[in-house]
């Protein structure tokens, strides 16, 4: 995943698609995100941070916003339109933009400073003036971003986490006197399993199994000459389309997932990570659990919260800050499997399918973040998945869409906020821009097989206060 996504050389985010004239973003590209779809998701983020430093105090300076896998800087462009209204974007002393693509960085710096503005280096990466005056810092990492004690860092992350590289295990039964033997040739390609869930709450005592089960890792290695999607068990979702059932001759991809003959050093630790693996292993003694990890998850889940609660090499005298997190898996506790896919023009494809020009993602499993953070520092604590409908119509999603249809529908300047009203009438009736915009923000509510109000999650990472007050968006109030 990491290769085919960013690689220096011909990954999707890192020049393959500009060699094609291809955007990955929008109707046109391969997917659409939620501050593509309407002004209003990004309007209610910067809400959400705006009553989150309310609710710690309204702290004078010292205030950061981080963004990781920024896009094309539509939500950051909407994030700071908002929240310059209010006391909050006096006390911002930068923006830092976590971005590995020099074209998407270009394409973020032409929205957020203007397309004539010039960008410095300086000792993190480039540095630029916002079209609102705050200094905006690109860097490759979110590590090379300095930390201080005093800083109070409000970071999002966006469809980030469902892009970052997994490793696929299952357990094995494996007889004591092959279980030292280490066959030089691959197994058989893996057919899906039935999904496994778990909840937490039960962890094993013991990393070991009373049966002699081992964790296999899944391998990428080449298809066999004459294979065909019924011998590699494609999943017809992940075939072209004009793949007939009876004939399928369509180009079966180069490359396929299979199961591992014996251990790898990646299945030595990682699934040893949580109790809630090994618990798996113990519910299904027979073999067969499937997990998915995400170690660069888990390294990011670590970094909000020290930079939040602070950790005994950065101790922060009072935990400060937040970290929003908004991506697709699943809610209820369970471990993704089976989630790796490939998106290429709306259409899910294989992940093997033209590597480099496809789109690669993967479920995030909410439920480790959420462990791991708690881990890391003492000083966080962590409200949620919720829904992304939840998330938003807590946070006024209906009221402030219903403003800006209304304003739309009268033909009235509804302000510098108003930018989907002002687009949309300089093409449209009025009538027609009303309810574009009340489609728009249907779509990221709606519950349904093509909406986004469910499959989407919200995630927040807060300084500990004993569950003493909970987040808006998570159940509470702001906090005036």
């Amino acid at each position: 995943m990491r290769m085919c996504l960013t690689s220096d050389i011909g990954g999707y985010y890192t020049g393959a698609l500009a060699d094609t004239g291809r955007d990955p973003f929008g109707r046109t590209g391969d997917f659409v995100t939620s501050p593509e779809v309407s002004q209003v998701f990004g309007e209610l983020v910067g809400i959400w941070f705006v009553a989150e430093w309310m609710a710690q105090g309204r702290p004078a300076a010292g205030v950061e916003l981080i963004e990781v896998g920024p896009g094309r800087g539509t939500l950051m462009d909407d994030i700071l339109r908002t929240i310059r209204h209010f006391g909050l974007a006096k006390s911002l002393e930068a923006v830092y933009m976590v971005e590995a693509s020099a074209q998407l960085r270009a394409a973020q710096k032409n929205l957020l400073c203007g397309p004539d503005a010039e960008l410095t280096e300086s000792k993190v990466g480039y540095r630029g003036v916002g079209k609102h005056g705050v200094p905006i810092v690109w860097t490759e990492t979110i590590q090379s971003i300095p930390k201080s004690p005093d800083t109070i860092p409000l970071i999002v992350a966006h469809e980030f986490f469902d892009a970052l590289p997994i490793h696929t295990f299952q357990s094995v039964v494996v007889p004591p006197a092959a279980s030292e033997e280490n066959p030089s040739q691959p197994s058989q390609p893996l057919q899906p399993s039935p999904s496994v869930t778990v909840r937490t709450g039960h962890p094993s005592q013991s990393a070991k199994s009373a049966s002699p089960l081992q964790w296999r890792e899944m391998v990428v290695t080449p298809t066999p000459p004459g294979s065909t999607h019924e011998s590699l068990g494609t999943p017809r979702s992940q075939r072209p389309q004009h793949a007939e059932a009876s004939n399928d001759t369509s180009p079966v991809p180069d490359f396929q997932l299979t199961l591992a003959p014996g251990e790898t050093r990646h299945s030595h630790y990682l699934p040893a990570m949580s109790p809630r693996y090994r618990a798996l292993l113990e519910r299904m003694p027979q073999g067969g659990a499937i997990i998915e990890v995400c170690p660069d998850a888990a390294l990011y889940a670590a970094e909000f919260a020290a930079r939040i609660g602070g950790t005994a090499a950065h101790p922060k005298a009072k935990p400060a800050g937040a970290a929003l997190i908004l991506d697709y898996g699943p809610g209820d506790g369970s471990i993704p499997v089976n989630s790796l896919r490939g998106i290429r023009q709306h259409q899910l494809v294989s992940p093997f399918a033209e590597p480099g020009l496809t789109d690669l993602s993967a479920d995030v499993d909410f439920e480790a973040i959420a462990e791991v953070a708690t881990h890391a520092s003492e000083g966080v604590e962590v409200h949620g998945p919720v829904e992304q409908a939840d998330f938003l119509l807590s946070m006024g999603i209906r009221e402030r869409a219903q403003a800006l249809a209304k304003t739309a529908g009268l033909g009235q300047d509804g302000g510098a906020n108003d930018k989907d009203a002002k687009e949309a009438k300089a093409a449209k009736t009025a009538k027609t821009a009303a309810a574009d915009i009340e489609r728009s923000w249907q779509r990221l509510v709606d519950r349904g097989p093509n909406g986004m109000g469910k499959v989407y999650k919200a995630l927040a990472i807060l300084p500990e206060n004993s569950g003493r007050r909970r987040p808006v968006g998570f159940g509470g109030d702001v906090v005036q």
